[in-house]
C-alpha cells in the first residue's frame, strides 16, 4: 500500500503519467533522470505530509530517497522509531 502511494505520487507529479510500467520500485530516481534537487524537496514534502514523518537534513541521501523501495524502507524505519 505504501509503495503504491509513493509510486502514484512519483508517476503523477514527476513523470506526469498514469502508466505504472514507467516506474519500477527499484528504479533510481537520480540515475534515470526522474528527479533533480527540486524533485527531492518535493518528495520530502510529500512523504512528510502523507506519512507524518520528519526528514532531517542528514537523512536527505540517496540511500533513503532514491527509489520507491528506498523511500518505503526509510518511511518504515522512521515510523518504527516514532512508535
Amino acid at each position: 500500500m505504501m509503495k503504491k502511494t509513493i509510486q502514484h505520487y512519483i508517476l503523477g507529479n514527476l513523470l506526469f503519467t498514469e502508466d505504472e510500467s514507467a516506474l519500477q520500485d527499484g528504479d533510481s530516481f537520480l540515475d534515470s533522470g526522474i528527479i533533480d534537487s527540486t524533485g527531492v524537496l518535493e518528495i520530502i514534502l510529500f512523504i512528510e505530509e502523507t506519512f507524518g514523518i520528519k526528514v532531517n537534513d542528514d537523512e536527505m541521501i540517496p540511500a533513503n530517497l532514491d527509489s520507491v523501495d528506498n523511500l518505503a524502507a526509510f518511511i518504515n524505519r522512521k515510523q518504527a522509531i516514532a512508535a
